[in-house]
């Protein structure tokens, strides 16, 4: 038999095992380590966001439309959906097992495509995310803080931690879980707004189109006559940044010669 061989032959043994550990120690070195298959189905997350609609309008104007679209796409397995008070949606589609996850981000990206146009235009103008995502999760991290508030953090995370978290490799997303950013927020005096017969939408229709960056151009740029030596690109004061010059924004004028501002109708 062939273990006869070995028995007989002590010093054939040795090195036999010698070489095998040899070929073992650079084998762990050098090839891959196997990895188990994947157990759960992969799974593609639709975000989106209709700032200050209810739950209920958000599963109105936002996930009946996409649904309707998404729903059959190929290879998919069941979706959830969650249309929550602060306006955000999220809708996760799972798929069979052994799909490749780009292609299936690529197919459910085509639907949200097809079901755009019938979104709000607050939708449109702010976009739909469209991402693969795994469902399990590699790690929760707590920030706390003794001098700062909940605000000051989730804004500190979201500009100085997630970029260098989501540059690890092997690392799909990093994502905050508190919804907390920093915004100009208006209160309406909605007595005032009726006296004058003013309606919140011309207030967020003024906002919009006087809060804009305006690319003014240069001065001097061709064509221009021949004893021109200098262009001068011309900067304006661009987006408004505090609550007194959102407050002087012009609401209407009047016959008289007065102005409407923001300020007269609310409290920014």
């Amino acid at each position: 038999m062939i273990s006869s061989i070995f028995v007989d032959r002590p010093r054939l043994a040795i090195v036999n095992a010698i070489v095998m550990t040899i070929a073992g120690a650079l084998a762990m070195t050098q090839m891959p380590v196997a990895q188990f298959p994947d157990v759960v189905p992969p799974q593609v997350l639709v975000t989106a966001n209709f700032p200050g609609a209810s739950a209920a309008v958000v599963e109105s104007a936002v996930a009946q439309p996409l649904e309707a679209q998404i729903v059959g796409v190929d290879k998919m397995l069941y979706m959830k959906s969650t249309s929550a008070n602060d306006g955000s949606y999220r809708l996760t589609v799972s798929f069979a097992l052994g799909t490749n996850a780009d292609t299936d981000t690529v197919n459910v990206n085509n639907r949200v495509q097809t079901a755009l146009p019938q979104l709000p235009q607050e939708i449109q103008r702010q976009g739909i995310t469209v991402r693969k995502q795994s469902s399990a999760i590699l790690q929760f991290i707590g920030f706390s803080s003794d001098k700062h508030d909940s605000l000051f953090i989730a804004n500190y995370i979201t500009i100085n931690v997630l970029d260098e978290i989501s540059r690890i490799p092997g690392v799909g997303q990093a994502q905050l879980f508190a919804r907390l950013k920093y915004s100009m927020r208006v209160w309406y005096d909605v007595q005032r707004l009726i006296s004058l017969n003013v309606s919140p939408s011309d207030v967020a229709a003024a906002i919009e189109a006087q809060n804009v960056q305006a690319p003014t151009g240069r001065i001097g740029a061709p064509p221009v006559g021949d004893d021109q030596q200098f262009q001068m690109n011309v900067q304006t004061q661009g987006r408004l940044t505090t609550p007194e010059q959102f407050g002087e924004i012009v609401l209407r004028a009047n016959p008289d010669g007065s102005l409407l501002r923001v300020r007269d109708v609310a409290r920014v």
